[in-house]
């Protein structure tokens, strides 16, 4: 007997494919270290392997940013021409890229850029104090402890666009961040700006393609490594996988498409 995909496991179970009995989700079949969430709903979230470890969230800090200032770049219609090292991890640059190119390529040069403006503006408008609640709130989730307390912003250096450990999660964590009300948007940015970017699949369900942010993030302790995220959705499921050794647009998109069987 052929064993279903995970993906359409998972459509099954959720009523989107029409068929008489669904059969029960089977469990991923994950690596060493390997964390899966899954959240099917509003209500259901499935967890798998290392899903409630904490590590360095890398990139996938872009996407908290997408929630305090997408809807400003959007408007704006934002843009910047990346020259690369040191201000940006490819050291050739990204040459001149719009909002989706800078969250699809990760360019930090970008993302600081546009971090500064909104600063500047953000202060004028709360004053110093209101600035930093901004991204305190924003932030919190995944600061622990890590940020001096104050009543102005830190230097917003490139640790807060992915690099170093000062920004942790979970793969859970970060699915019930996703999962949060006022969290939509940001899912909303994914399918605008990611869905097809990396993978289609318009074969089931219609014409709706999954999105997916990759990230990559440091290991502490060794800079030669690094580890991999894939967050995403499709319809009302969402994943986010942590792999604990890769890139993500490599290592961490070919584990999430085997998972989830977008490839078979």
């Amino acid at each position: 007997m052929i064993r279903p995909s995970l993906l359409l496991a998972f459509l099954l179970s959720f009523g989107a494919v029409a068929q008489t009995v669904a059969p029960p989700v089977p469990a991923p079949t994950l690596k060493a270290g390997e964390g899966l969430a899954i959240a099917l709903g509003e209500d259901e979230v499935r967890t798998y392997g290392a899903a409630r470890t904490e590590a360095p969230m890398g990139d996938l800090a872009k996407l908290v940013w997408m929630k305090l200032e997408g809807a400003d770049w959007s408007a704006r219609g934002v843009r910047f021409r990346c020259g690369g090292a040191p201000a940006c991890r490819e050291p050739k640059g990204h040459g001149r890229v719009d909002l989706a190119g800078a969250l699809q390529r990760d360019c930090d040069a970008a993302f600081l850029a546009w971090i500064g403006e909104s600063s500047t503006q953000n202060t004028e408008l709360y004053g110093p104090e209101g600035a930093r609640l901004r991204v305190d709130e924003a932030f919190g989730p995944f600061l622990g402890r890590r940020l001096p307390p104050g009543d102005r912003l830190p230097a917003l250096t490139a640790a807060w666009v992915g690099r170093g450990d000062l920004l942790r999660t979970s793969p859970e964590a970060f699915l019930r961040w996703l999962m949060e009300p006022d969290r939509t948007e940001v899912v909303t940015f994914g399918r605008r700006y990611l869905a097809g970017f990396w993978v289609e699949v318009k074969d089931l369900l219609g014409k709706e393609g999954w999105w997916f942010k990759t990230a990559t993030a440091p290991i502490p302790g060794d800079p030669s490594r690094t580890s991999a995220w894939v967050a995403g959705g499709r319809g009302p499921i969402l994943v986010v996988l942590h792999v604990p050794e890769g890139r993500g647009e490599r290592e961490g998109m070919a584990r999430i498409r085997e998972i989830l069987g977008l490839d078979r």
